[in-house]
């Protein structure tokens, strides 16, 4: 849900040039500026390295539930699956931007008793010292679908007509996946003050990504 939400507003963005979305599965989208790259196993991207390179910014949506799963497994597809992905990314795009979509409780000090908090605590630090050029950790909360997405999380279904009444009463949890895309799109421009941002930091972002925007591109 998360990745179909951010791929459309780059596919829907202007200030960005290319796309190339890396999954296990097919979109269903058809863009000049999208290519994809289908690959099933995440743990091992020897086959696929050499065509992740040339890009200005890396978008990684890619996460699991962690309910009735395990510290070690919910690691090795949390931290240990996205290190090595922006391991590989590394060495072949110096200057790129890697863009870490977390969630809102994410603790970077590992000492939550939330396990999954601590887990993606522990990626988000190891992310922002492996030494890409930038590299921003998202924390959103709830999140509205984007109108017309065909991959929506069935809980959707019966708690999305709850977003206006959320976004007045909590608005520092709740935030659009255009919004989370947007904002994404303006760190890979132009940076941002803060290394970790909350649902403010994405919201502010995308107000100012409306109204500024220069051509990228995005990977």
């Amino acid at each position: 849900m998360v990745g179909e939400g951010v791929l459309l507003e780059c596919l829907n963005s202007p200030e960005v040039e290319q796309v190339l979305s890396v999954s296990r599965k097919p979109s269903g989208r058809q863009h000049p500026k999208l290519r994809e790259i289908l690959h099933a196993d995440f743990h091992d991207l020897t086959p696929i390295q050499d065509q992740l390179t040339g890009y200005n910014a890396c978008f990684f949506c890619l996460g699991v539930s962690s309910v009735g799963m395990k510290e070690p497994e919910y690691r090795r597809l949390t931290y240990d699956l996205t290190l090595h992905f922006a391991q590989t990314l590394l060495p072949r795009n110096p200057g790129l931007t890697f863009c870490y979509v977390s969630g809102a409780g994410t603790d970077g000090t590992l000492k939550s008793s939330q396990m999954w908090a601590r887990v993606k605590g522990e990626t988000e630090n190891a992310l922002l010292q492996l030494g890409f050029k930038q590299a921003f950790m998202f924390r959103p909360g709830f999140l509205k679908a984007t109108p017309g997405q065909q991959h929506v999380l069935s809980y959707y279904k019966y708690f999305g007509w709850l977003y206006p009444v959320l976004r007045v009463a909590t608005p520092k949890y709740v935030s659009t996946l255009a919004e989370l895309g947007q904002a994404m799109i303006r760190v890979a421009q132009r940076g941002y003050l803060k290394k970790v941002l909350e649902v403010p930091d994405i919201v502010a972002l995308s107000r100012l990504h409306q109204r500024q925007a220069s051509p990228i591109s995005e990977g």
